[in-house]
C-alpha cells in the first residue's frame, strides 16, 4: 500500500514516529512523509524516507491553514494513497480535510491527546470538543488514541463506531535505548563529574519545554522547600523566545538560576544516561496527552511524581510507582517529593515498579504492531 504520514513538525516525524515509519517500510509499504520543512528533513532523506515538505502551522491561522490544505490536497490527488495517517492537533485537522476532498479511501487520526481537557474553561472545552467530534464524523475513518481516557470518551460520545476506535497507548524502546542494563558506567561517571552530582545525592529530574503550562514554576518553588540538603534538581530542556509570552517566561526563570541545587542543562541528547542517574522524575504539567517523558523515565527505573491529569494518571499508579499531585500546587509537589526521597524503601519500590510497568505496558514494539495490524486489515479488505 501507499501510506502518507502527516505531522506539523519535522522532529515529530523524525523522532516520535520513527519506529512506526521504519516498520511501515519494512512491511513492504510505500511511505510518504508530509511535514513542515526543518533540520530533520535532510536526516530523514539520508535514511531513504520520501519527505514532501508542506508548511503546516501549529495554531489556527486561516490563510496559512487554507494554503496547507490546498498543498496537501494537490499532493494527495497526485499520489492517490491508500491511507493517510495524521498526527498532532492542527496538522491532523488540516490533513484530514485535504484527504477527504482528495478522496483518500482510509483516513486515520492518532489522537496523541485531544486538545480539549479538564482544566479548560467550560466554553473553551465545548468549542474544541465540537471541532474534534465534527472532524471525526466528517473526515475520519479510524481513530487511534494513546490514552484509555480519550478512547473511552471518543466511544461514549459517538465520535465513531466502537469498532473504528483503538487505544494504542504510547511506548518507548524499553529493550534498547531506554534500558538501564545498556547504560555504560563511564558515561554516567562523566555526567556526574560534569553536573557536580555525587553518588549520595538524590536527583529529581524534569524534561520538557520550559513553559508555564508544564508546571515548571511550581516545581522550582517546590524544590526550594525540599528538606534534604543533598537533593539536586535537573531541568532538561529549553525555552524558546519566539513570542512575548516566551520572553516573559524566560525572564521569570532567570531568578531561579541562582539556586545552588538546581541545574539547568539546556537541550540534551543523552536523556537515557541522565535518567539513569535520576531518582525521581517529575512532570507537573497542566495538560498532557500520554506523556512519553514519563514512560522514558519509568523505563529507566525512576520513581514518578506527576500531576493528576489525563495520561499521567494512567502511567502513574499512586503509591505503586510514584505519586500524583493536584495541578498548580507547589505545596503538594514539595510534600510528595519530600515523601519519596526521604523514604529509601519506598523510593526503591517505586523505581522497580516503574521499570516493570514500562516493560509490560509501554513497549514501543507492541504499540507499532497494533497500528500495522490495522493497516494489514485495510490492505486485505
Amino acid at each position: 500500500m501507499k501510506i502518507v504520514q502527516v505531522s506539523a513538525v519535522d522532529s515529530t516525524m523524525n523522532k516520535l514516529l520513527r519506529e512506526l515509519n521504519d516498520q511501515i517500510i519494512k512491511a513492504g509499504h510505500e511511505l510518504i512523509c508530509v511535514c513542515s520543512d526543518g533540520p530533520n528533513v535532510e536526516e530523514m532523506r539520508k535514511r531513504n524516507y520520501d519527505v514532501r515538505p508542506v508548511h503546516i502551522e501549529r495554531s489556527i491561522k486561516p490563510l496559512s491553514n487554507l494554503k496547507s490544505i490546498w498543498e496537501m490536497f494537490k499532493l494527495l490527488r497526485k499520489e492517490k494513497p491508500d491511507i493517510v495517517h495524521v498526527h498532532t492537533p492542527v496538522a491532523a485537522l488540516l490533513g484530514r480535510i485535504a484527504a477527504k476532498f482528495a478522496r483518500v479511501p482510509n483516513i486515520i487520526y492518532t489522537a496523541h491527546g485531544f486538545y480539549f481537557h479538564e482544566n479548560m474553561s467550560r466554553r473553551k472545552y465545548k468549542f474544541f470538543f465540537t471541532i474534534e467530534k465534527i472532524a471525526a464524523k466528517l473526515f475520519t475513518d479510524y481513530i487511534f488514541t494513546q490514552s484509555q481516557e480519550d478512547g473511552k470518551l471518543a466511544i461514549d460520545k459517538g465520535f465513531l463506531p466502537k469498532g473504528k476506535i483503538t487505544v494504542i497507548s504510547n511506548g518507548v524502546d524499553v529493550k534498547g535505548k531506554f534500558n538501564p542494563e545498556n547504560i555504560k558506567d563511564e558515561k554516567v561517571s562523566k555526567l556526574r563529574e560534569e553536573l557536580n552530582i555525587n553518588e549520595e545525592d538524590k536527583v529529581i529530574t524534569f524534561v520538557g519545554r520550559l513553559v508555564k503550562e508544564k508546571g515548571i514554576f511550581e516545581l522550582l518553588e517546590a524544590i526550594k522547600r525540599i528538606e534534604k540538603n543533598n537533593c539536586k534538581l535537573l531541568i532538561i530542556g529549553g525555552a524558546s523566545a519566539t513570542t512575548e509570552r516566551d520572553q516573559v517566561t524566560n525572564e521569570k526563570l532567570e531568578k531561579y538560576h541562582t539556586l545552588e541545587n538546581v541545574i539547568f542543562t539546556g537541550h540534551r541528547k543523552d536523556i537515557p544516561e541522565l535518567l539513569y542517574l535520576t531518582d525521581v522524575f517529575c512532570l507537573p504539567s497542566y495538560r498532557e496527552g500520554m506523556p512519553r517523558s514519563i514512560i522514558e523515565a519509568m523505563a529507566m527505573e525512576c520513581a514518578i511524581v506527576a500531576t493528576n491529569i489525563r495520561g499521567s494518571r494512567e502511567e502513574v499508579d499512586s503509591n505503586v510507582n510514584g505519586l500524583l499531585v493536584p495541578v498548580k500546587s507547589a505545596d503538594a509537589l514539595s510534600k510528595s517529593l519530600n515523601d519519596v526521597i526521604s523514604d529509601e524503601e519506598k523510593l526503591i519500590k517505586y523505581k522497580l515498579n516503574s521499570r516493570m510497568k514500562a516493560e509490560s505496558q509501554y513497549d514501543e514494539d507492541v504499540v507499532v504492531k497494533k497500528q500495522l495490524n490495522l493497516f494489514s486489515k485495510i490492505e486485505k479488505s
